[in-house]
């Protein structure tokens, strides 16, 4: 009998123990639910309430997805600069080569009229530098002549997209153009395509996954959180929180003679120091009738809320 009263309680246990597992399940799945359907809620009326196409996806924890007005329609921008310094530094891996080797070019073919701290920094006739901080140059501070240099020089558009296509899905996104085609033409930015999500996936797994050598793929990681553009943007709400990493992306378009801003774009992926919550959050401003204060103060809004929400729901789990 001790034998059978001892089995029955193991049997008891065990069966209690199953319940309770599913039960938490249960409850971790129903707050999952509420705190994805309480972000789409939240976000779906901040980008009804400004003047052109907003769309946002939310990566929580590699996991939970949240979007909003998710359309392949947005222009990329500078956005694509992750994009091609996966694309470059894939390409290196291949070839065995270091992103110390050095690349040269005369200033004189250099556009003069464009954003570049590159050009500003390096007065000389001919300007040397490694492949390493050309991509700095882009990914720290957007600069263009850099990232022309290289699709001309190293990898070029269809290569880039051809990459990206083996990474994220090939229905999510599009890179057609360099930024001095998008700088002859603007409206070739609108054929730099994504959609948020699109975007919020490489972002993620650049940071979660093994896309590149360990070297390389680091070494894009550190320069990303080093970026100094758009910190009104997602970065705003966040840089005086204690102990929240932020690494992101900007892009900028063009505004037209009817006031309109073509794009105002933020991806990122954050690390929250509770409970090791991480999310990735790429916000796209498309067609904005308003200037690039007022559409970062949108992505800024954005940015507040989603933190507020996840910060939240992190410390009651």
């Amino acid at each position: 009998m001790k034998i059978f009263r001892n089995t029955r309680r193991f049997a008891t246990g065990l069966f209690l123990g199953l319940v309770a597992t599913t039960m938490q399940c249960h409850q971790h799945q129903s707050d999952t639910e509420d705190i994805s359907k309480t972000l789409s809620d939240s976000i779906s009326v901040i980008v009804s309430d400004y003047p052109g196409e907003i769309g946002v996806a939310v990566i929580i924890n590699s996991t939970d997805t949240v979007t909003v007005n998710n359309q392949t329609k947005y222009p990329m921008m500078s956005v694509f600069k992750v994009h091609q310094a996966l694309a470059v530094c894939n390409d290196f891996d291949h070839k065995g080569l270091s992103l110390d080797s050095v690349m040269t070019v005369e200033r004189d073919s250099l556009d003069p009229m464009t954003w570049s701290s590159m050009l500003k920094e390096h007065q000389g006739a001919t300007i040397s530098l490694p492949v390493k901080e050309l991509l700095c140059y882009t990914l720290r501070q957007s600069d263009n002549n850099a990232s022309n240099l290289m699709f001309k020089r190293l990898v070029g558009v269809a290569p880039t997209d051809s990459f990206i296509a083996t990474l994220i899905p090939r229905s999510g996104f599009e890179i057609a153009y360099t930024e001095e085609d998008m700088s002859a033409d603007h409206d070739k930015a609108y054929a730099n395509r994504t959609s948020p999500l699109s975007a919020a996936a490489l972002m993620n797994r650049l940071f979660t996954d093994s896309l590149i050598s360990r070297e390389k793929q680091l070494f894009i990681m550190t320069t990303l959180r080093e970026c100094v553009t758009g910190k009104d943007r997602i970065a705003a709400p966040l840089l005086e929180k204690d102990g929240v990493v932020i690494a992101h992306k900007t892009g900028s378009g063009y505004t037209n003679e009817d006031g309109v801003l073509a794009a105002h774009n933020d991806v990122a992926y954050i690390s929250l120091p509770d409970n090791g919550l991480h999310y990735t959050l790429a916000v796209f401003v498309k067609d904005f009738k308003g200037n690039e204060t007022q559409a970062a103060k949108a992505i800024a809004h954005i940015s507040a809320t989603v933190y507020a929400l996840l910060s939240k729901s992190s410390r009651h789990t």
